[in-house]
C-alpha cells in the first residue's frame, strides 16, 4: 500500500472516531456545548454594546429631537393658556374679534407676563406670526402691569382696547390662535417660504429666502464637488503611477492639510484672498491689474476655500482605487491598437469609477452642510444654507425654524443619496 493511500486510510479512520465520538455526547454534554454557545453570543453581543449605544447618543438621538422640534412648539400655549382655551369657540375667520370675556382672560394672563418680565418672549412669538405685534403686545402688557386683579377680571378687555388700537385688527387674533398650536406645520412653511392666507390656504410668500439659499448651497457643494474631482482625479493617477519613492513623498503633501487646524486652513485663505493679500499684491507688482480685487467675503472665496479643504477627501478614494488597477489591462488595449485616449477612457477610467463615486459622495455631502469655512471667507454673498441654521439657532433662538431648515436639509442629502444609488449604485463605491 502506498504512502497517499495509508494516509487517506488514516484520517477516514479519524473522522469516523470523531463523528462517533460527537453522536455520544451526553444529555449533560449537549447542556453544556449549548451554554458555551451561549456565552459566546453574549460576549459578542456586549462587545456590540457600545457601539450601538454611541450610534444612538451621537446620532440617533440628535437626529430625532430635530424632527420632533421641527413641529413642537409648545412657548405660546404655556404662556396664554387661559386665552387659548378661551380662544377655540371663537371663529377666526369672521371680522369680529373675541368676545369681551376671552378679552378679559388675555388681559389677565398678559398683566400675569408682565409681572414676570415674560411678556417679551410672547410679543417675540406673535411677531414671528404678525410682524409688527412686538410693540403692541409690549406696550400693553406695561399698561396692563399697573391694574389690580379685580378691574382685570371686570374690565380688562376694555383697557385692553384702549390701550392700543392694534387690538381691534382681528389678525392679531388669528395669528395668537394658530400660534398656540402644540404641533404646527407652520415652520415647515416658513422654511419653504410659503405661508397660510386668511383663508388658511397654503400660498407662496412675497420673498423667496431659504428657496433661494438651498438652491445656493446646492450649486456651491455641485461646483466644489466638480473642481475637487477635475483637481483630484490627475494628482491621485500621478501619485497611483509614480515610482513608490515620489509617491511617498507626495502624498505626504495631500495628508498634510489633516495636521493642520481647520480654521487655520480658513485664516491661510483670508491672508491669501484679501485686498492686501498675497494675490492682489502679487498682481499689483506684475502691473497685471491697478486696483485689488475684491476676492474675500464672496461666493468666489468660499468655493476656492472648500475645494482646497475637502481635496484629499477626492484624492484619497481615487488614489487607493487607482492603486488596485492593473497596468497591463491599460497597455493591451494599446497593443491591440486602440488609441491612448480611447484606451484611457474605455479601459481605464471606467475601473477608476468605485473611487470617483466615494470622493465626490463625500466631497458632495460634507461640503453642502459645511459650517465654519462660509461663515468666515463668505460673507453675505457666500453664505450657505448652514449658516442660516445657525444664525436661528444663536442670535434669533428660533430653534424650531432652524430644526425644520435641517430636516429639510436632511431629506433634501437622502433623496440625492437615493438618486444617485440608482443611477451609480452604493455597491459600486469603493474607498480602498
Amino acid at each position: 500500500m502506498s504512502q497517499a493511500e495509508l494516509t487517506a486510510a488514516h484520517t477516514a479512520a479519524s473522522f469516523n472516531e470523531d463523528s462517533g465520538a460527537h453522536s455520544g455526547l451526553t444529555p449533560e454534554e449537549k447542556r453544556q456545548s449549548k451554554r458555551n454557545l451561549r456565552r459566546r453570543k453574549l460576549i459578542a453581543t456586549a462587545f456590540v454594546i457600545p457601539l450601538i449605544v454611541f450610534v444612538l447618543i451621537a446620532f440617533i438621538a440628535p437626529i430625532g429631537t430635530m424632527l420632533y422640534r421641527s413641529v413642537y412648539h409648545p412657548t405660546v400655549a404655556q404662556l396664554i393658556p387661559e386665552t387659548l382655551q378661551a380662544l377655540q369657540s371663537w371663529d377666526e375667520s369672521g371680522d369680529s374679534i373675541p368676545d369681551t370675556a376671552t378679552l378679559n382672560v388675555f388681559a389677565k394672563e398678559l398683566h400675569y407676563l408682565a409681572q414676570e418680565r415674560r411678556s417679551g418672549k410672547l410679543a417675540e412669538e406673535i411677531n414671528r406670526g404678525l410682524p409688527g405685534s412686538s410693540s403692541t403686545i409690549k406696550s400693553s402688557a406695561r399698561k396692563l402691569k399697573k391694574l389690580d386683579e379685580a378691574t382685570l377680571i371686570s374690565e380688562g378687555g376694555e383697557h385692553l382696547l384702549a390701550a392700543k388700537k392694534q387690538w381691534q385688527d382681528v389678525r392679531i387674533w388669528r395669528t395668537m390662535k394658530s400660534s398656540g398650536e402644540v404641533f404646527t406645520d407652520s415652520f415647515y412653511l416658513t422654511a419653504t417660504d410659503l405661508t397660510r392666507n386668511e383663508q388658511g390656504e397654503i400660498v407662496a410668500r412675497d420673498t423667496n429666502i431659504y428657496i433661494k439659499l438651498f438652491a445656493k448651497s446646492l450649486k456651491i457643494a455641485l461646483l466644489i464637488t466638480f473642481l475637487t474631482a477635475a483637481i483630484g482625479f490627475p494628482l491621485a493617477y500621478y501619485l497611483a503611477t509614480a515610482p513608490a519613492k515620489v509617491a511617498n513623498t507626495l502624498m505626504v503633501f495631500v495628508l498634510l492639510p489633516f495636521w493642520t487646524s481647520l480654521l487655520v486652513r480658513t485664516t491661510a485663505w483670508i491672508a491669501i484672498l484679501q485686498t492686501n493679500g498675497v494675490i492682489n499684491d502679487f498682481l499689483i507688482t506684475l502691473h497685471i491689474i491697478s486696483e485689488p480685487i475684491e476676492m474675500l467675503y464672496t461666493q468666489f472665496s468660499t468655493v476656492i476655500a472648500m475645494t482646497h479643504i475637502l481635496l484629499p477627501f477626492m484624492i484619497l478614494p481615487l488614489y487607493s482605487v487607482m492603486k488596485g488597477i492593473d497596468p497591463s489591462y491599460f497597455r493591451a488595449a494599446l497593443s491591440l491598437g486602440a488609441k491612448p485616449l480611447s484606451a484611457f477612457c474605455r479601459i481605464y477610467f471606467p475601473m477608476t469609477l468605485p473611487g470617483l463615486s466615494a470622493g465626490a459622495l463625500l466631497v458632495f455631502i460634507i461640503s453642502i452642510g459645511y459650517y465654519i469655512t462660509p461663515a468666515l471667507v463668505g460673507g453675505t454673498d457666500g453664505q450657505m444654507i448652514s449658516n442660516i441654521i445657525a444664525f436661528h439657532m444663536q442670535s434669533s433662538n428660533n430653534w424650531e425654524l432652524a430644526a425644520a431648515l435641517g430636516s429639510i436639509l436632511l431629506i433634501l442629502i437622502t433623496l440625492l443619496y437615493w438618486i444617485y444609488d440608482r443611477l451609480v449604485g452604493v455597491s459600486n463605491i469603493k474607498l480602498g
